[in-house]
């Protein structure tokens, strides 16, 4: 996962939020998993490109 993040606001009805609560729970996922999800999948549907944040692991080097 990215290590910095943004908020993203967006309205949606109550019961299809309740709906999409009730979904997530049963396949234990969050709602923001899945929003996630989405995206990720759209970008890639219409060929956009974009950065990703890797955990870099550094390993010393001790000199014999």
């Amino acid at each position: 996962m990215e290590n910095k993040t943004a908020r993203l606001t967006l309205l949606i009805a109550p019961n299809k939020k309740k709906a999409l609560e009730h979904l997530c729970a049963s396949q234990d996922l969050t709602p923001s998993q899945v929003v996630r999800q989405l995206i990720r999948n759209y970008l890639k549907q219409h060929g956009v490109e974009y950065e990703t944040e890797l955990v870099k692991k550094t390993t010393a080097v001790h000199p014999d």
